[in-house]
């Protein structure tokens, strides 16, 4: 009954609403209250109405969706054509005037004047080793002895056999030269007996023949002492002392000048063999640097250049150097150069084979118009050019290069002091806020424009 009722009251008002004065039932019923609850769409009954909330519609959600895809992609084509109409900043280095060089950077090690490596002439048994590593030795000096008692035994036997041979060609001639004595005395006296008349002209002439014939023996015995004979054996002899003396001398081991040692490797009582490596030395002398510079390098290196090294192991300090000798011809396998340098004032801290930094000082202009060289494209190439800020824009410029430093380029002819180069990522065209920054302190903006 309460149900019934309920749909009867309903019924009335809606009937109302449409019959309004006004004719605008549609408005009337919108602006009429609405039940608390949703009528049971069971028709059932109850004294509990039905909570649960009803859902949206399908399409009233997928509509949402796209309106947001669409307004994110409206904001999103705005952003990059906003992004697009802003210039990009980059950063500019300004044309200056300022000294610039160019240094070349070798890496050498230090060569002595001379390094002789001494070695065993002759086999046998080391008997003594008189110096060590580092050691300071003079010209002549002995520095290994190898034990020589064979040779000083040949010796020995060769001096006695020279002096059998010249005995034997002097002892006839001796003779010889003593019966012409004697028979020239027999002869004076014979004389003067005769002259007294106490013997007579026969003894006289038989004691004058005496005498010529002691002369004759002389000058045969000369004759066959200076023969080739004789002389072949006394000359033969004496080549033979000199050959053992020879042998001795190599037994022993000495310094051809004042030098250094820099390596021993053999000790007492080792067994050596010719040929054999002993000892390496460092020559006293001018100290040099050695260092070999690439083929396209060779310009910058000019007999007298003067150079600044310093070794790796004390790189604070420094030493004068200069460009003394360049070999004549390039290493075809490596594509490089020797390259020798003098050291007026070596510092006593170099030692033989150390690594040294060479600085080597090439040509050098005072207040030029120089720019970055990382700035410059196609820098080695005979067409060089870079960008330019210009009227708010990136433009292509062609340069003429001088002389190209470490750092920066001389600028020959294309641009003026105070022109704004760009980045080498800058493309021509493209439009650009410049910031300058100091050349001292490129990271540094100073100002914008």
């Amino acid at each position: 009954m309460a149900g019934m009722k309920e749909d009867e009251t309903r019924g009335l008002a809606t009937a109302a609403l449409d019959s309004s004065p006004h004719g605008d039932g549609d408005a009337a019923r919108a602006s009429a209250p609405r039940p608390p609850f949703p009528e049971n769409p069971r028709g059932k009954s109850g004294s509990e109405p039905d909570a649960t909330p009803r859902p949206l519609p399908k399409h009233r959600g997928r509509r949402t969706l796209v309106w947001v895809l669409t307004a994110l992609g409206v904001l999103a084509v705005v952003a990059f054509g906003v992004a697009r109409m802003v210039p990009a900043r980059v950063d500019a280095a300004a044309v200056v005037r300022r000294d610039v060089g160019r240094t070349l950077v070798l890496t050498g090690r230090v060569r002595p004047p001379a390094r002789p490596q001494l070695g065993a002439a002759i086999g046998g048994t080391v008997r003594e080793v008189l110096v060590r590593d580092g050691d300071r030795v003079r010209g002549g000096q002995l520095l290994v002895q190898v034990d020589d008692a064979q040779q000083r035994a040949a010796l020995a036997q060769a001096r006695a056999a020279l002096a059998t041979a010249q005995a034997r060609t002097q002892s006839t001639a001796d003779q010889a030269q003593l019966a012409l004595d004697q028979a020239t005395r027999d002869l004076a006296r014979a004389r003067a007996l005769h002259a007294q008349g106490a013997i007579s002209q026969r003894d006289l002439e038989t004691n004058e023949r005496a005498a010529a014939n002691a002369r004759a023996e002389l000058d045969a015995a000369r004759a066959r002492t200076s023969g080739s004979t004789a002389l072949a054996e006394v000359v033969g002899a004496r080549a033979a002392v000199a050959e053992v003396e020879a042998r001795l001398a190599l037994t022993r081991v000495t310094a051809p000048a004042a030098a250094t040692v820099l390596s021993r490797s053999v000790e007492k009582g080792d067994a050596v063999v010719p040929g054999q490596m002993l000892l390496e030395l460092s020559l006293d002398g001018p100290t040099e640097l050695v260092a070999f510079a690439r083929e396209e390098n060779v310009a910058e290196l000019t007999i007298g250049a003067a150079a600044i090294a310093s070794a790796d192991a004390y790189p604070a300090r420094t030493f004068a150097a200069r460009v003394a000798w360049l070999a004549p011809l390039v290493d075809r396998a490596q594509g490089t150069i020797e390259a020798r340098f003098a050291v007026p004032e070596p510092p006593d801290y170099l030692r033989a084979d150390m690594t040294v930094s060479i600085n080597v000082e090439g040509e050098r202009r005072g207040s030029a118009l120089v720019v970055p060289i990382d700035r410059i494209h196609d820098a080695a190439s005979s067409s060089p050019w870079v960008v330019v800020a210009r009227d708010g824009r990136a433009a292509r410029q062609a340069v003429r290069l001088g002389i190209r430093g470490d750092r920066d380029a001389e600028i020959l002819d294309g641009l003026a002091e105070g022109d704004l180069v760009l980045p080498i990522d800058a493309e021509p065209g493209e439009r650009v806020r410049v910031s300058v920054a100091p050349r001292n302190a490129p990271n540094a903006p100073r100002q914008a424009r």
